[in-house]
């Protein structure tokens, strides 16, 4: 087994974890989430995928806001009950409008520093960072995005060979339509 797929098996435990303490909503997913996003930033980072990789940077920083964000979430809902936020509309337009305009942008700047998969890269790259934004505020509409996202970095996963980030990133695709149904039965909005 190489130093790179040995990574990939690390983040692909990790990441399962991570997963599963994401769909139950335990504050313990954000320090998961650390240990998963150092290793696949590494991975993507010897394979020149670089929104891949400064992604999985942006998720170890996220990790630390989303844990704060959700301790004092956590305190507002009744026991057992998922803390929510109703997405707002200014925050879906702006993700719209981001998501239209950084895309071809990271595309354009990932060509030019000799990216690879430059198109997927980018397209995996917006969706998650508005994802990860609206998991960090609890909109239960995150799930919608992390699915569209999740199966656009199974295909850039394959397209590299990384068999085993493929992997991870089919099973997050799968798991969160479990997470968004299962979220919206156990949810309870607190703004």
């Amino acid at each position: 087994m190489t130093f790179t797929e040995v990574i990939e098996v690390v983040a692909l435990v990790t990441g399962l974890i991570y997963l599963f303490l994401e769909i139950i909503q335990s504050n313990w997913m954000w320090v998961v989430g650390i240990l998963t996003g150092i290793p696949v930033s590494i991975s993507f980072g010897m394979q020149h995928i670089w929104a891949s990789m400064a992604l999985n940077i942006y998720y170890v920083i996220m990790s630390v806001v989303g844990i704060i964000m959700w301790m004092k979430a956590s305190e507002q809902t009744s026991e057992g009950a998922y803390h929510l936020a109703r997405l707002p509309r200014k925050v879906l337009v702006i993700s719209t409008v981001a998501a239209v305009l950084g895309i071809p942008a990271l595309i354009l700047l990932l060509r030019l520093t000799g990216g690879q998969e430059t198109a997927l890269d980018a397209v995996a790259f917006v969706l998650s960072v508005i994802g990860t934004w609206w998991l960090a505020k609890s909109y239960l509409e995150q799930w919608l995005v992390w699915i569209i996202a999740d199966v656009i970095s199974t295909a850039l996963c394959v397209s590299m060979g990384s068999w085993w980030l493929a992997a991870l990133y089919a099973a997050y695709a799968g798991w969160a339509v479990f997470g968004y149904f299962l979220w919206k039965k156990k949810g309870e909005y607190i703004a």
